[in-house]
């Protein structure tokens, strides 16, 4: 019997891991599934010290599904971790499905041998893609917040405690996504002077891309 085991990861413990809890309970129900458990955590994506990810990993057997909100939820790995972690999946033969990757949705059905194992071959590419992609955007947003910092400090303004970049990270990624600010002043307990500050440095930065 195949068991599916929800993955809900925040950045930080002023967020709320448990947001995107409805989601994937939502996902499951409009295809007549249930999960059979759930495991969550605040913990960087960048690093393998992810204690809820590796208990739900030893509690699955071979063909049990690992069904999280987003691809970057799972990874937001060095390509050295992400290997590793990838080993240990692939170890346990357990199958991930992410609500941001559709053919991966095709996991949760019965196939025939073949069909699986190109299904099999095709989300295990495009998993590494958006792994690798939501790693460059973390070392992205890393680099310019540590150049933002030494501007600031070059020019006399860093003053106070230093930022809490992996919330401030988190935040920007939440505003990128479109959610409200009341949203995220509850999910991350930061002020609204800060959120405005923010706000303001994703329309710089996009500005700059753009």
């Amino acid at each position: 019997m195949t068991f599916i085991r929800a993955y809900l990861r925040a950045s930080t413990k002023e967020q709320d891991a448990g947001r995107a809890r409805g989601d994937l309970e939502e996902f499951c129900r409009d295809r007549g599934l249930t999960i059979a458990a759930t495991y969550e955590e605040n913990e960087s994506g960048a690093s393998l010290h992810r204690p809820e990810l590796f208990r739900l990993l030893r509690d699955s057997k071979p063909g049990d599904i690992l069904l999280t909100e987003q691809v970057d939820r799972l990874s937001r790995l060095s390509d050295k971790d992400w290997d590793q972690l990838k080993r240990e999946i692939k170890a346990r033969e357990v199958k991930v499905v992410a609500l941001d990757l559709p053919t991966s949705h095709m996991m949760l059905k019965t196939e025939d041998a073949f069909t699986g194992r190109m299904f099999d071959a095709i989300n295990g590419m495009l998993l590494d893609m958006l792994a690798a992609i939501a790693r460059k955007d973390y070392d992205d947003r890393r680099r310019r917040q540590a150049q933002g910092m030494a501007k600031a400090k070059a020019e006399g303004r860093m003053k106070g405690r230093p930022e809490d970049a992996e919330r401030n990270e988190a935040i920007i990624d939440m505003l990128r996504k479109g959610q409200s600010w009341n949203t995220i002043v509850r999910a991350t307990n930061c002020s609204r002077s800060t959120l405005a500050k923010l706000a303001k440095r994703l329309e710089g930065t996009e500005a700059a891309a753009g």
